[in-house]
């Protein structure tokens, strides 16, 4: 038993499949789906008539029948050499002449009136309508206008946690900018103790040239003087 929920779902699925096949013949495929898409649209058709049939014409049934002529118009001139069949607005019941001598219709079964926009509808709406993927369309001035809003609402709730996340980001750069400034203050007084021992290294090696230069310049006095000391020394030790 056919119910509204799984013609609406074969209906989409229908669409999808329509949709891809358009995509395929833009690339030249030989795969268009084609069988699949007749047996839905007649799986549709036959759901239609079966719901109408158990629960009347409903408006439903009437957005399926041209949802129904819709696919079957964008499947183009396959769809009647496929043997995709119309899905036709029923009939209304007609009604008994009533007898040209009588002033008033008879009082016991009063026909029930027909909606004459129906049938007008059906004659003057040609059969194919034009797929749009519009996301306007079937929306309200005031639905629109909703929906807007709560896109601009969600828009201010993530500028609102931009803004956060930015004011958190700055705080951050500051106090980095303070550890920044910590350690160049720490590095310029190490730059400073390292040129002062430097400049006392270099005082230091400057003596010590000196000395150098001056023990090589004046080696031979010294060693004269040491072995003089020495023979003073022999001397005096031999006349004792």
């Amino acid at each position: 038993m056919a119910s509204l929920a799984k013609l609406t779902s074969l209906s989409t699925q229908t669409l999808s499949l329509l949709l891809e096949r358009q995509r395929l013949q833009n690339l030249n495929s030989t795969s268009l789906h084609t069988p699949q898409i007749v047996k839905n649209l007649e799986q549709l058709r036959t759901g239609i008539l079966e719901m109408e049939a158990r629960e009347g014409p409903s408006e439903a049934s009437r957005l399926l029948r041209s949802q129904h002529e819709r696919m079957r118009g964008m499947l183009g001139p396959e769809a009647d050499a496929a043997g995709a069949q119309r899905c036709e607005e029923p009939e209304p019941p007609a009604r008994s002449p009533s007898p040209s001598g009588s002033s008033s219709p008879a009082p016991s079964s009063p026909a029930a009136p027909t909606p004459p926009s129906v049938p007008a509808a059906a004659s003057s709406t040609p059969a194919y309508t034009p797929y749009t993927d519009d996301p306007e369309a079937g929306y309200s001035s005031e639905e629109m206008l909703l929906q807007q809003r709560q896109i601009m609402d969600d828009q201010d709730v993530h500028l609102d946690e931009l803004s956060r996340s930015i004011t958190r980001q700055r705080d951050l750069s500051l106090q980095i900018n303070d550890e920044l400034d910590v350690h160049t203050g720490l590095l310029e007084g190490l730059d400073h103790d390292l040129d002062r021992t430097d400049s006392r290294l270099t005082h230091a090696r400057r003596r010590l040239d000196r000395v150098a230069r001056g023990a090589k310049e004046n080696g031979s006095a010294v060693m004269i003087g040491l072995l003089i000391l020495v023979l003073l020394i022999l001397i005096i030790v031999f006349k004792t």
